[in-house]
């Protein structure tokens, strides 16, 4: 396995752990999925940049690929679950 595409593997797990938090914890786990997320998402992202060639390679492009996406979504989810967790608690509060 190339270090790209490892790295790449580890993105992944990322956001899946992140996306994992949030459905286990019924969305009280915002900053986790946010900063895994956007972990994720770095890491992806550095992949891609990092490629000298392209899908087919062996550099692990098009899982970097894969992974800035879902590092994107990981950390949306998590932004908008933190936002639905404040709307919550001010309704509660007030």
């Amino acid at each position: 396995m190339t270090a790209g595409r490892l790295w790449s593997l580890v993105a992944g797990a990322l956001g899946v752990a992140g996306i994992a938090v949030l459905v286990l914890t019924r969305g009280r786990g915002a900053l986790v999925a946010v900063v895994t997320g956007g972990i994720g998402a770095v890491i992806g992202a550095l992949v891609v940049v990092m490629a000298q060639g392209g899908p087919g390679t062996g550099y692990g492009i098009v899982g970097g690929y894969i992974t800035l996406v879902l590092g994107v979504v990981t950390a949306g989810l998590g932004v908008a679950a933190g936002r639905r967790g404040a709307r919550a608690a001010a309704r509660r509060d007030g």
